[in-house]
């Protein structure tokens, strides 16, 4: 590829992909600190693997990486809508393509051979990782300010109901983030563009 040619992925995606992966980090390790404090599942997370010591400090820690997923995932969006890689990355999207690519992957065949196109089953991945985190933001809202946000909690089926759609929705971006990894330690040259863009 000439030296010349534009980006794999642009500064504002690197920077932004790097303080999503530190937020979620704190996030996950906090909140699972968090939800020992009063667990809703029969078991508890191992308190080698949270953040924050105890309660009181794993909740600083939370609300510190909320503000820093909230405020980088606004750029990240914006970013993505005015420079409409949205649309050029994501879509279109069928049905058809997915369950192809889906086919491939299982078998190991899905090809990388070009990192500037994302195939159906990342397209998928990505857009459902944005909304999951839309849903992760929105309970976490109803558990913060429960009054302040009434209708949003009702929506969500109550405060209790809430605490467990915000634990599965962590989750569910947890579970990506393990798959992601696996990806990089099959695909390597992922990571190198990931830091250097080309």
């Amino acid at each position: 590829m000439p030296n010349n040619a534009p980006p794999i992925h642009p500064a504002w995606l690197r920077v932004t992909h790097w303080l999503n992966a530190v937020a979620v980090s704190v996030l996950a390790l906090s909140g699972w600190r968090i939800y020992n404090a009063a667990p809703f599942f029969d078991f508890t997370v191992p308190a080698g693997i949270t953040l924050g010591g105890w309660l009181g400090g794993a909740i600083q820690w939370h609300f510190a990486a909320m503000w820093l997923l909230v405020a980088n995932g606004l750029v990240y969006f914006l970013c993505n809508v005015g420079s409409a890689r949205l649309w050029h990355k994501f879509f279109p999207l069928s049905l058809h393509a997915l369950l192809q690519d889906l086919r491939a992957t299982l078998h190991g065949r899905l090809s990388h051979a070009n990192p500037r196109q994302y195939n159906a089953v990342q397209r998928v991945a990505y857009l459902l990782v944005m909304l999951d985190s839309v849903l992760l933001v929105m309970s976490g809202l109803v558990l913060w300010k429960s009054v302040q946000f009434p209708l949003l909690r009702e929506l969500l089926g109550g405060y209790e109901a809430a605490r467990r759609v915000h634990f599965l929705a962590m989750a569910l971006l947890v579970a990506f983030v393990g798959v992601h990894l696996v990806m990089v330690a099959l695909v390597p040259r992922t990571l190198v563009t990931m830091i250097r863009g080309k």
